[in-house]
Order: C-alpha cells, then structure tokens, then sequence
C-alpha cells in the first residue's frame, strides 16, 4: 500500500479502534505458531507467526498487537506480508498494532487462520544483550504486556492460547521455551533448530523463549515432573548446586494446591529485569541469582524464598490467571502468601510470623505514600505501576487473615477449589471470593470490600490502666482512619509469670471494656499471633 494515501486511513483506524487496543475482545486466539530466526551477527529477529482464533465480533478485519518499526530507533517490527491459506491479505501497521483485512466479512464464532512474516530488531519483550561472562543471550521478559515488541499477539492475560516455540539459532546455543521439546534438528551452516510445543493455554505474558550458551541438569524428577537446572557454563558447579532447591518446594505445593500443572519444572538463570520471571514450565531468575564463592546463610534463605514464590506462580497467574491487570493480586499476592506458607512448612511459625510483620511493614510505608487499593483502577497502560506492595504484601495479607478467619483446613480446600475450579482459565477477585463463600458457607462481601477494594487499614489507638484495688483492667481502643472496618481483634496481656489472650469483634468506632484480673500486667500487646494488618499500639495510661 502508498504509505501516503494510507494517512488518513490510519488516523482513523485509530479513532475507531482506540477503545478496543486496551482488551482485543474481537478475536479469541487458539493457538499460536512462531518460528524465530537469531544470529550472531546482528539484533534483526526473522519471525513467522501462525495464529489460528475465533471471531468474536463479525467484521471485515482483525487487528493483533505488535510494536511498529521506528525510524528514529531503529527498533520495531516490520510486517512483510500476512496470508490466509493461500490468500495474500491486505493489512496496515499503526499504532503498535498490525490491522488486517479480509475480502469476505468474518462471522461470529468462525475459526480462522492468518500468517504473518515479520522482520526487526525487538524495541523490548526480547531482551538481546550478553551475560555478564559476555556471551551473547536472547531471552524473552514479557510481563506485563511487552510480548507484542517482538510476537504478534493478543497481548492481554484474558486471552490464553497454547504455543510452538520454532527457534532457529547458531548451533553452539541451547533453546529452552514452554512445553515439551519435540525436534532438535542440525541443519547446515552451523545453525540449529529447536521446536517447544505447549498444549496448555497460556497467556503471553509467560509464552518465552530463552536462548543461550547454557549448562544443563536433571535435578530431580518427582511425579514424572523433570526438574531442570539451566545456568550459564561458568556457574556450572554453583548453579547446580544452588537451583537444586526446588526439588524442595514443588512438593510441597502439588500436596497443598493440587497436581503441577504443566509437563516440566525448568530453572533458568537469564537477564530478566525482574529478580524472578515465572514463565510457564521454565522459570528466568535474575543472572546474578547463582551466588560465588562462599555464600552467607542469609543468600541460600533469600534463593528459597525465590524460588518458592516463582514456582507457586505455576499454579496462580500461570494456569489460574487474572482477568485483568487491576486483579494483579490473585497471581503475586498469591505467591507471595504461598511462599509463606512454604517457609511456615520448612521452618515453623516463627517464621511465618516474621515474614508477615515485615510484609506488615511494607503494606503501611506503601500507604503512607499511595493510597489506593489493592484491586486498583486507578492504573491505566503502565502496569509495572502495579508491581507494589498491594498487590504483593497487602494480597498476601488478605489471604492470612482470611487463613485465620475460615480456619486451615476450610481455607486450603477453599484455595484447592479455587485452583480446580480456574484452571486453564481467567478469573476475578469475585469469583475468587464466591468459590470461598460458597466452601465456608459464609458471606465474605464486607471482608473483600474492606480489605481488596477500600484504600488503607486499621489505625488502632488503645490505652490501658490496671486498678489493683478492683482487680481488673480497663482497655480503650479507637479506629482513628476515616472508614470503619470490621474485624477480630485478639489482645495479649502479659504479666511476670503469665499472659491471658482475649479476642474481639472489633465492628465500632471505639471498644471500652473492662476484665477481672488478678495480676498486675507488664504490658498489653495487640495482635500478638500476627493475623491483623493494622498499625498502631496499646500504650498503659498513667
């Protein structure tokens, strides 16, 4: 097409589909099919996407996501041509997306197939740089939706598709991606192919590849599940070692949530730009995630931990998945309690204490700065916004307290309910909180208004005064913040030789009460098994 008689054309493209580029609810993609083409001799990606969808709007033209080529960067996508069958389709790039037009009108629930040549140098999503032993890696970081700066897609969580990886490269590199390795085939001047192939619906934000010199082992194999260490050769010896941990935790969850979900557990180090990427099957941790030399105690907890909180992503944001973004903490907040509960498993409840006062501390600093709720509508296109200390400490909060609130053994068939019943699928923070209503036979609305979708949390001030003379103790707590909140309350009065727990149904603005005693208290603590987000203190009254 004249790039110039298409101006106009592309100005309104954009007016008319402006409300639709945030979620592509025209199509549902089945599956897609990428062959990529890597060298060494320059950044410029070759791709070949098959995309198979259904129409879920009739219309004479589909629109997927892809960054545009930029002159001034050179980075971008170049769109060499689009098929269907053995039809050459028009189509145009504008505005980070390759519109495609069809000679027949497309009609409701129709399958079909497109296929798209593209070429250049991947803006982000593709990250091409070199380890720090400076080898030359490729590695694929999509989160949230950078997928589209390299693959055409529907770069949305709602819309989850299964995926060949067909990764043509220089013969010395390895290629790790999502599913099952089904060729690894030499072919002439010194390349290589290598075909992944996922048959479980993914969203993009965790379709990867990653592609570098790599050293490989089978730690474990539990369930028929291969647990594999990739790490860069010059970590062989450490990286082995080191990434070995996971064939701790992934029991740990299979007996907790239900059945690993995907055909292999593969550890990756990589040049992700977050500490941990939970791809599907084939996690990236940071490249500095394999310590040297003598590690600390503290490195070997901190890698656990890690470890713990990427691999329960499998379960929770890679097979259960959001929505949408604004619902971030059914995946990190999450993993971030189901961590906990690993480390509780390991190493007791004092440990799980400590990780949920630090989170505690986390959630109010945060607050103190930005005062929005956890299930946040305030965002709009940068979604890394949303990688805060709601999502993760504040979600991971929500989920104890309901923990302390249902009981154990209500609130792990309540998460095993939840896993069974969205696997595979999307969901909200409502049909989380329906499928724990309907497993409790309670009515969760005030505490998921309060807790996920109200700003802030309790700001207790409370006073105390023993009277010797009566033998009691008179208490005075106040809810200082402007929303009211409803909540148990337990308070631990502690003397020399003995202490006393009471628990509250805190549901006013102020709780006055007075208890027989017959001991002077030393001191009076709120929340002493740490199952409340709160801040503020008890202090004794002269």
């Amino acid at each position: 097409m004249n790039s110039r008689n298409l101006s106009f054309l592309f100005f309104l493209l954009v007016l008319n589909f402006q409300s639709l580029y945030a979620q592509n609810n025209a199509i549902n993609v089945l599956h897609y099919r990428f062959a990529i083409s890597l060298n060494d001799s320059n950044n410029i990606i070759h791709g070949n996407a098959e995309i198979s969808f259904l129409v879920k709007q009739a219309a004479t033209m589909v629109y997927f996501d892809l960054t545009e080529f930029d002159n001034a960067t050179g980075k971008g996508m170049k769109v060499l041509n689009v098929s269907s069958g053995n039809k050459v389709l028009k189509f145009a790039q504008v505005d980070d997306h390759v519109i495609i037009y069809f000679n027949d009108p497309l009609n409701l629930n129709e399958k079909k197939e497109i296929r798209i040549n593209y070429e250049g140098v991947p803006a982000d999503g593709l990250i091409i740089s070199t380890s720090k032993f400076n080898r030359r890696t490729f590695f694929a970081d999509n989160w949230p939706n950078r997928a589209h700066d390299w693959i055409p897609c529907n770069d949305h969580p709602i819309d989850k598709a299964t995926v060949d990886f067909i990764v043509t490269a220089p013969d010395h590199y390895q290629v790790i991606a999502n599913g099952i390795l089904v060729e690894e085939s030499n072919l002439p001047d010194h390349l290589k192919l290598t075909h992944w192939k996922e048959d479980l619906v993914l969203p993009t934000k965790v379709m990867v590849i990653g592609v570098a010199d790599f050293a490989v082992q089978l730690a474990s194999d539990i369930n028929c599940i291969p647990i594999t260490s990739w790490v860069f050769p010059e970590n062989r010896d450490s990286g082995f070692a080191q990434y070995a941990v996971a064939k701790k935790i992934l029991p740990f969850y299979i007996n907790y949530i239900g059945p690993y979900p995907f055909h292999k557990l593969a550890n990756v180090q990589s040049k992700t730009i977050y500490g941990g990427m939970e791809n599907a099957g084939n996690i990236f941790y940071y490249e500095n995630s394999v310590k040297t030399g003598l590690p600390l105690p503290t490195d070997a907890i901190a890698r656990e931990t890690l470890f713990a909180h990427e691999i329960a992503h499998q379960w929770f944001g890679d097979e259960a998945s959001e929505t949408d973004w604004q619902h971030l903490w059914l995946s990190e907040g999450f993993a971030t309690y189901m961590t906990h509960l690993y480390m509780e498993y390991r190493y007791g409840a004092d440990s799980l204490k400590t990780g949920m006062q630090m989170d505690r501390d986390k959630v109010i600093a945060f607050y103190k700065k930005r005062k929005t709720p956890v299930v946040d509508t305030s965002v709009h296109g940068n979604w890394m916004e949303l990688l805060n200390a709601n999502s993760y400490q504040k979600g991971s909060w929500v989920l104890h307290m309901l923990r302390w609130k249902l009981g154990d053994s209500v609130f792990q068939k309540g998460i095993q309910t939840y896993y069974a019943n969205y696997k595979g699928k999307n969901a909200s923070t409502v049909d989380f909180m329906k499928v724990m209503e309907k497993v409790s036979k309670q009515d969760l609305q005030i505490f998921f208004k309060q807790w996920l979708y109200t700003a802030g949390q309790p700001v207790l001030q409370g006073k105390w005064k023993y009277k010797l003379n009566k033998k009691l103790i008179t208490l005075s707590i106040q809810q200082m913040q402007n929303y009211l909140f409803q909540f148990p309350l337990q308070i631990a009065i502690r003397g020399s030789q003995q202490t006393i727990f009471k628990t509250i149904d805190f549901d006013t603005r102020n709780i006055n009460m007075a208890i027989p005693l017959n001991f002077k208290p030393e001191s009076v603590l709120l929340d002493p098994e740490v199952n409340l987000l709160f801040e503020g203190k008890m202090e004794e009254e002269k």
